[in-house]
């Protein structure tokens, strides 16, 4: 199998079966022109597989999105392929062809995603490798106890739990399914009761035994809320196949591939209905976080360089600065305090300010390339005289906890 090379083909191709053999990869259509439009609106991750990776499983936890599933599910269909053909051979006997076990590991492409966090260690393809694994082989299993077991040895192994969730599934009332559930129940005791020692083999209940789960039955009816008319035999029997058959639907259902044909249309497949409506919402959403990311860093890299600039001031400098803000003194208090003149406090204080606006602005030239025109530097101004004031703030309340 060709592996596939550009992030084009990562997150818009198919494996193609034809006749249970690998024929390729093929393109959809609908994700073609999904990745394409993106591509050209951030040209930069041309290579960043795990960029999409990370994209795509975002758009599918925020939000019900059919288009982000189809690209994941693209994504990986390397990983499942490898992951079934690898897990094949540990089964002695399987009755479904590799294209068919690609086909249910594929469909649990939505439970990966639900348990894998690829911001974590783990990329999505190294977790996906793994639970594919498991998957199939759960799967195959299951098939072999399903395909082994007649309906009533699959009765006898079923949990309530199961048989309700499929019959649930089927689309059965609650009223029925609570005979249902009731008239399994007298089978399993019924049948438990009868078995003749020795007998191994789970075969269809005889007569008797069919006569002492009747008798279970029209017994224990009462308890239902709605327990309807006396059953006969035949009428259990109906029931309890009833049941069979749609649990063994349930715990082995047929899988479908997106790429169908429409029922009853020459052209299209069922994923061309897909609906795609996560470009702009999401892509926004992308650069808003990134966006605010970079703001928080540069925040951090400010007060780191002003905290450093600061200690770099004369101690006389920093002891004004610490009475005017942190104390709230006016320079005429400030004055008496260190018995100098006025005017010297507001030409110190001064100094220290555009020691402080010079590492800013400097720091915005050089590392935001922002050009320290005059609004920039007067907006820069009162951004420094918010941070001072903060700064020596949480310093005196730092200092007021410690007391």
């Amino acid at each position: 199998m060709r592996s596939r090379q550009s992030i084009l083909e990562m997150f818009a191709t198919f494996l193609q079966f034809e006749s249970e053999r690998l024929n390729g990869w093929v393109y959809d259509a609908k994700l073609h022109r999904s990745i394409q439009y993106l591509l050209l609106q951030i040209p930069q991750t041309q290579n960043s597989e795990n960029f999409w990776a990370i994209y795509w499983h975002k758009a599918w936890q925020t939000q019900s999105n059919s288009l982000a599933l189809g690209h994941l599910s693209a994504y990986l269909q390397e990983t499942c392929y490898w992951a079934v053909k690898r897990t094949i051979p540990q089964f002695a006997s399987v009755q479904s062809s590799l294209a068919d076990c690609f086909q249910i590991a594929i469909a649990q492409v939505p439970k990966i995603l639900k348990g894998c966090d690829p911001n974590q260690k783990a990329s999505l393809k190294s977790y996906s490798n793994v639970a594919f694994g498991n998957i199939i082989r759960d799967a195959l299993r299951q098939q072999q106890e399903i395909d082994y077991a007649n309906d009533w040895a699959l009765l006898l192994k079923l949990s309530r739990k199961r048989l309700q969730e499929a019959l649930q599934n089927a689309g059965v009332t609650d009223e029925i399914i609570a005979r249902y559930l009731l008239a399994w129940k007298c089978f399993t005791d019924g049948y438990i009761l009868s078995k003749s020692p020795g007998v191994r083999k789970l075969q269809k209940p005889d007569q008797d035994t069919w006569d002492i789960i009747t008798q279970i039955y029209n017994r224990e009816r009462l308890t239902l809320k709605n327990p309807g008319t006396e059953c006969t035999p035949e009428t259990l029997e109906k029931w309890l196949l009833f049941s069979a058959k749609h649990a063994r639907a349930y715990l082995y259902p047929v899988v479908s591939s997106l790429n169908l044909p429409k029922l009853g249309q020459t052209e299209g497949e069922l994923q061309d209905d897909l609906p795609d409506n996560t470009h702009e919402s999401l892509l926004a959403s992308i650069i808003a976080e990134e966006e605010a990311e970079t703001q928080k860093n540069q925040q951090i890299e400010i007060h780191n360089l002003l905290v450093a600039t600061l200690a770099k001031l004369t101690p006389q400098a920093q002891q004004l600065l610490q009475l005017y803000y942190q104390q709230a003194l006016t320079q005429q208090q400030i004055a008496q305090q260190l018995q100098i003149q006025q005017y010297q406090v507001s030409r110190q204080l001064s100094k220290a300010r555009e020691s402080l606006l010079l590492a800013i602005t400097k720091w915005s030239q050089e590392t935001a390339h922002i050009s320290p025109t005059s609004n920039v530097v007067k907006y820069i101004s009162i951004v420094l005289e918010e941070w001072l004031q903060n700064y020596f703030r949480n310093l005196e309340s730092h200092s007021s906890e410690e007391k």
